[in-house]
């Protein structure tokens, strides 16, 4: 089984920076695609990024231009670099390793079978 772990959280101003990780460990991470999520208070969890195992990428609308997702398979640990940061961006980041190798940088919360615990990202005014 394995296991997801995010760091690099924290509370940031409008307009700041943040670069959240996740290590995975248990599970070959490779071929699997990455992907972010977040859920903000009394919304549902939604999708930010993801990323094949060759660096292919997707992003939402929303973050499209001002994050940008990575991984070293090396290391087992994907990345998502968030910059110019607003207040629609507070929520809990989750990381997740995909369901399946198909390479496709998947939306779908379905496409993704083990998630990491949340990160809380906090951006001020």
């Amino acid at each position: 089984q394995v296991q997801l772990g995010e760091s690099g959280g924290g509370l940031v101003q409008t307009g700041g920076s943040l670069r959240l990780s996740c290590a995975a460990s248990g599970r070959t991470f490779s071929p699997y695609d990455m992907g972010w999520f977040r859920q903000a208070p009394g919304k549902e969890r939604e999708f930010v990024a993801a990323v094949t195992w060759s660096g292919i990428t997707h992003y939402a609308d929303s973050v499209k231009g001002r994050f940008t997702i990575s991984r070293d398979n090396a290391k087992n640990t994907a990345y998502l670099q968030m910059n110019s940061l607003n207040s629609e961006d507070t929520a809990v980041y989750y990381c997740a390793l995909g369901r399946y190798n198909y390479g496709l940088a998947s939306s779908g919360t379905g496409d993704y079978s083990d998630w990491g615990q949340g990160t809380q990202v906090t951006v001020s005014s």
